[in-house]
């Protein structure tokens, strides 16, 4: 898909939204206030008390207009100037009783339209895909960095979705074919079908309510006491975060707590990030293999980091 046809679907999109949620009605929740203004009456209320300026940036607002909107919520007795703190540069704001009761009005109407509009109509399914597509949206476009990492155990249908997501992302990286998704949905699923004895684990990543990365601990099909480590995964909007690093260190800790003696890995030369994470971790090229997989001309490196003697 062109870019021109992207951005016709995300103008779509956007006035399909606005009009789900009431934004192109004349006044917010049927109140004399506009969006603008209902934003700074949020933000405050929030808040308890802030500057101008912290508003305006927060609401990425020219500092003109949050002018203009502080005199008119003034005058309207929605808003108060609070006298000056030891920054003499600004005043902080503060709602006064009315806003207040304004404030509460909002989010209870907000509530509300969420309720019938948005989650109501919706079975239980439906809810739970519009959420996630809305956290995805977020971590897309937004900044995870006050996010905390929490590394988990797999639920229910995620195991399909790491297939669907690994498989698409390298098509669309490396050029991969259908060969690639076919192979790493039966490791997958020789994962889940394997004893708990000798030891394994899965950790999931999760960073902002989604699903940000993967990997997998198994013994080794030739050698009981070498734990092969398998699918690490980082989706592309939650790179940079050192979470690949952080599913390694742990799969290590867990191997050598497991009484293994070394971990073994598999991946391509071309996976160039990967490598450097198995690098940095202690762990050591043993040998090499050229081969033709998955539509493309590969260099498969074998990895491998000594737990014991």
């Amino acid at each position: 898909m062109s870019v021109s046809a992207d951005i016709v679907e995300v103008r779509a999109f956007n006035r399909f939204y606005t009009r789900v949620i009431g934004l192109l009605e004349e006044g917010m929740h049927k109140s004399p206030y506009g969006l603008a203004e209902a934003g700074v009456i949020y933000e405050l209320g929030k808040r308890g008390h802030a500057s101008a300026a912290v508003i305006a940036d927060t609401l990425d607002m020219d500092r003109g207009q949050m002018s203009r909107l502080t005199l008119k919520l003034v005058d309207q007795g929605v808003v108060a100037v609070l006298p000056r703190t030891t920054d003499k540069r600004s005043s902080p704001l503060a709602l006064t009783p009315e806003g207040d009761a304004v404030y509460r009005r909002f989010n209870e109407m907000s509530d509300a339209a969420i309720a019938s509009g948005l989650l109501e109509p919706l079975d239980e399914f439906g809810r739970r895909d519009l959420l996630d597509a809305m956290r995805r949206i977020q971590s897309l476009l937004g900044e995870p960095d006050d996010e905390p990492l929490v590394l988990r155990p797999h639920r229910v249908g995620e195991l399909g979705w790491l297939v669907h997501r690994r498989g698409l992302l390298y098509h669309l990286e490396q050029g991969w074919n259908g060969e690639f998704e076919a192979l790493i949905a039966r490791i997958y699923s020789e994962y889940e079908a394997a004893p708990v004895t000798p030891p394994k684990s899965l950790w999931v990543a999760e960073m902002a309510g989604q699903v940000a990365g993967s990997l997998f601990i198994v013994p080794s099909a030739t050698d009981p006491a070498t734990a092969q480590l398998r699918m690490l995964y980082v989706e592309p909007a939650f790179r940079g975060y050192g979470i690949g690093k952080r599913l390694v260190e742990e799969a290590i800790r867990f191997s050598r707590a497991s009484g293994y003696s070394s971990i073994l890995l598999w991946t391509q030369d071309c996976l160039t990030a990967a490598r450097k994470i198995y690098r940095a971790a202690g762990f050591t090229l043993e040998r090499e293999e050229p081969h033709h997989s998955f539509g493309a001309d590969l260099n498969g490196q074998y990895w491998r980091l000594q737990l014991k003697p």
